[in-house]
């Protein structure tokens, strides 16, 4: 995969990098030869911009091709304007760049992100602190801090100006390795964002799992369910179709001031209802209620958790 630079969403300048470290350029050249000395003068303005560009990244092979010789890079490494990072992949001086593990990744083996870093990026699953996981078709090996994995077929975009895996291959490859209840938020997660579609998520019996249509309740009988685990529990009984704050909540229990909210995915699942949502919730904890959201498909599938959460949030009757 030939190396090429990505865009990048960093705020960093080049011009205050390269006013930072004027004055020590000169110390750093003595003993150059005129050729080397301009390099090293000249190419900071190109260096910077690969970098602001790369997610402050750059390659031997790009260096070169700025006109930046091994001697100006080595200089560069040894005043710790560039640090290596893996074998012909720098990291350059200061540059603010909260993915430059990930784009040394992808510049070190020509692949693309994927598995947990992929999903990472496109905010399907949490942070990940642990290796940087890429998919590449060319020969290149793991190492540490970096694990490889072999595909011929790489089904790559670009996120964040970072190449990575389709969020439907993300899930795929990921869908061996995570609990039923880690894989429904994800495609969850990516569902909402429109990240895929169901019909993209196939293959793999954990994906059609997940992709299942839910049951088809409708909202009194979502909250019929509801009330009948509170009252097999012995748990307050709750105020229903109620008004809280100015909003209509599905439950509610004034002396704990708890709000509890029946989600089903097919009236949550449009960008419009997934903002509609959250300007709700967040007007209620700005109230000074807590609120807490079950979906159909854990009435249904998972009763003993909805009974598990309530019952930490609320005193059971005498």
């Amino acid at each position: 995969m030939p190396q090429r630079a990505f865009r990048s969403t960093d705020a960093s300048r080049p011009d205050e990098w390269n006013e930072t470290h004027a004055r020590g350029a000169e110390r750093s050249t003595r003993g150059l030869g005129l050729r080397e000395w301009n390099e090293m003068h000249t190419g900071d303005q190109a260096i910077a911009r690969l970098a602001r560009a790369q997610h402050g990244i750059v390659t031997t092979s790009q260096l070169a091709d700025a006109g930046i010789g091994p001697r100006a890079v080595e200089h560069r490494v040894a005043n710790g304007r560039l640090t290596r990072v893996h074998r012909g992949v720098y990291r350059v001086g200061p540059i603010a760049a909260p993915y430059w593990h990930e784009m040394a990744a992808i510049l070190a083996t020509g692949g693309i992100l994927a598995r947990q870093s992929a999903a990472a990026i496109w905010g399907i699953r949490p942070p990940h602190d642990g290796e940087v996981h890429v998919v590449a078709s060319r020969k290149a090996r793991s190492r540490r801090g970096l694990r490889v994995h072999r595909s011929a077929s790489l089904n790559a975009a670009v996120h964040l100006g970072l190449p990575l895996t389709t969020a439907a291959r993300t899930l795929h490859d990921l869908a061996p390795h995570l609990s039923h209840g880690e894989l429904d938020r994800a495609v969850e997660e990516a569902l909402i964002r429109g990240l895929t579609k169901p019909e993209e998520l196939t293959g793999r019996p954990a994906l059609r799992r997940a992709t299942i249509e839910e049951p088809q309740i409708t909202r009194s009988e979502g909250e019929r369910r509801l009330r009948r685990l509170i009252k097999a529990a012995r748990l307050p009984r709750a105020i229903t179709n109620t008004w809280v704050a100015g909003w209509e909540v599905d439950a509610f229990w004034p002396a704990q001031r708890l709000v509890v909210e029946v989600d089903g995915f097919a009236y949550h699942g449009s960008r419009a209802a997934f903002e509609r949502d959250r300007r709700k919730d967040a007007a209620l904890v700005a109230a000074g209620y807590r609120v807490v959201r079950i979906t159909w498909r854990q009435l249904v599938d998972e009763p003993h958790v909805v009974v598990a959460l309530l019952a930490r949030l609320l005193p059971p009757l005498a």
